[in-house]
């Protein structure tokens, strides 16, 4: 019986996903004049990596950039998205 060859993976792509699931978004609130972390949670990753794979994926893993880059495109983002970024403000 013939081996089927494997499908041909998309390591870049499936490298972007995590780095992205795992990178998004920065608090802008600040705290005695230093900025406060604060991470971000699985919903918020979930709501956020499709915009930042649509819109940021040259940015990652620049977590800085890539908020940035999604409050400058904030009328392009999903609506879970666009939820998120606007609790965050």
């Amino acid at each position: 019986m013939p081996r089927l060859p494997k499908p041909k993976s998309q390591p870049i792509l499936k490298v972007a996903a995590l780095l992205a699931v795992g990178i998004t978004l920065m608090p802008a609130a600040a705290s005695a004049g230093e900025a406060t972390q604060r991470h971000e949670t699985l919903q918020e990753r979930q709501a956020c990596t499709p915009d930042v794979l649509r819109l940021c994926r040259s940015l990652v893993p620049d977590r800085q950039a890539i908020t940035d880059c999604l409050a400058a495109n904030s009328e392009r983002l999903s609506p879970a998205c666009h939820e998120v970024m606007a609790q965050r403000q």
